[in-house]
């Protein structure tokens, strides 16, 4: 059961950062828009039991969730943490999806896994790690042609600078290493 070790703030006014002392799932993220997508995850079904909570995004050692604008931070916080603290901790069923998730993108062709692993190594090291302190993060969805394909999660999901000026910022850097990509967010 995980321990709620601080609680931030992110650039969206209507998402909160959660710091975990314990992991809750190793590696993978879980981002859920709505009720039916998180049918299946108890700690995100939980969630959005809770009145005003919109979006659910966690990985490792923290969880982004976002409301609808409509209620008190303060008042809301403490509802979110119960199921937060109830949650189980990450367990070898997180290196299964770990695993599951690795083979998502296995019909490139051998050249094109070569481009999204480099794709990759660039957004983790210079994009990943900003969009994550920030309480969200991008999940590449697909690459074909020139044209990548990535979703943002958590807290990057209803910002309105993920969007425009960090697509745009994400497009430039991957110039650098694919001069005609073009990045697309959906």
């Amino acid at each position: 059961m995980p321990k709620i070790a601080d609680i931030e703030g992110t650039p969206n006014k209507n998402a909160l950062k959660f710091i975990l002392k314990e992991p809750l799932t190793w590696g993978i993220a879980r981002s859920f828009d709505n009720a039916e997508a998180a049918k299946d995850d108890p700690l995100a079904s939980a969630l959005f039991d809770i009145d005003h909570v919109t979006n659910v995004f966690y990985i490792d050692h923290w969880i982004t969730v976002t409301q609808d604008g409509e209620a008190n931070w303060q008042d809301l916080a403490r509802e979110i943490a119960d199921p937060i603290r109830a949650a189980p901790a990450a367990s070898a069923q997180s290196a299964e999806t770990v695993a599951a998730a690795s083979n998502a993108l296995v019909d490139l062709s051998p050249e094109d896994q070569l481009r999204l692993e480099r794709i990759n190594v660039l957004l983790d090291e210079e994009v990943r790690p900003y969009l994550q302190h920030d309480g969200g993060d991008l999940h590449v969805l697909g690459l074909k042609g020139n044209i990548l394909r990535i979703h943002y999660q958590g807290a990057c999901g209803t910002c309105p600078s993920s969007i425009s000026g960090t697509l745009k910022g994400i497009e430039n850097m991957l110039k650098t290493i694919e001069p005609d990509i073009q990045v697309i967010a959906s």
